[in-house]
């Protein structure tokens, strides 16, 4: 999809490494101008190497104050804004609630919601004052279906989606749209720690739980933070232009999660 994105002005939180660095090179490599913010300076460093087309800076959007510097930085980068990507997003813990800590709760969902209001809050005077554009929001099949022992992540994920929704009604006479991406199971780093963690509060082998959560797909198979970027950039451009309130999910049809 070369030149797809030509022109777009993009922002995308946690930017610097995993889907969400699928999503900036994507987005660059589309024809859209891209900043992005992460708390991990090391990847960081990695993509401004890598990536030295976009801007980036660190930044926790759990913190408003961090969101307000966040915004004054990409938008002077940038000069507007057309695309927001809600990436940034953390596992919580994996354990029984009464094994929950209220620290934990309050962790998850200051990351995985929160920094969503915060950062969206702002991007709208922006995307009004181009005339529209697109706000593209990150939850997770664990945000369609139950998850055992991962309640603060499906919490927030489930969370997600009505503040989707609501959104897309809210913002769409300003001819913004509103989008949810509900990945399943992603290969990758982030992933192997949550099988890892889960694996050893069920007492299974790791390669047995895998199995497990391998035999609830569909397909029989992961996906890749590429597959979730290619839906961003359709959701972003003309391609999805009449797309808006949508929870969609990539993820081979996830049935359950073990």
């Amino acid at each position: 999809m070369e030149g797809a994105a030509q022109g777009l002005r993009v922002l995308i939180t946690a930017g610097a490494a995993g889907i969400g660095r699928a999503f900036a090179q994507t987005f660059v490599e589309a024809g859209a101008k891209v900043f992005v913010c992460d708390i991990d300076t090391s990847a960081l460093d990695v993509m401004k190497l890598e990536l030295p087309q976009a801007g980036s800076v660190i930044a926790d959007v759990s913190d408003p104050a961090q969101v307000d510097k966040l915004f004054a930085a990409a938008t002077s980068f940038l000069g507007g804004l057309d695309v927001l990507i809600n990436n940034a997003g953390i596992a919580g813990p994996t354990a029984r609630i009464e094994e929950t800590s209220i620290e934990d709760w309050d962790r998850t969902l200051a990351v995985d919601v929160n920094s969503m209001f915060y950062c969206t809050r702002l991007a709208v005077p922006l995307l009004k004052a181009a005339g529209g554009g697109s706000i593209i929001n990150l939850s997770s099949v664990a945000g369609r279906l139950g998850y055992a022992m991962r309640t603060p992540y499906s919490t927030a994920k489930w969370a997600v989606v009505g503040f989707t929704k609501s959104l897309a009604n809210e913002l769409g006479p300003s001819n913004i749209r509103v989008n949810a991406i509900q990945p399943g199971l992603v290969d990758g780093q982030r992933l192997r720690n949550v099988i890892r963690d889960k694996a050893k509060a069920l007492g299974v082998s790791e390669k047995e739980f895998e199995a497990q959560l391998v035999s609830r797909v569909s397909l029989r198979r992961m996906v890749s933070a590429q597959d979730i970027a290619n839906t961003a950039l359709f959701l972003a451009t003309a391609a999805g232009s009449n797309i808006s309130g949508q929870a969609l999910s990539v993820c081979g049809n996830v049935e359950s999660i073990v």
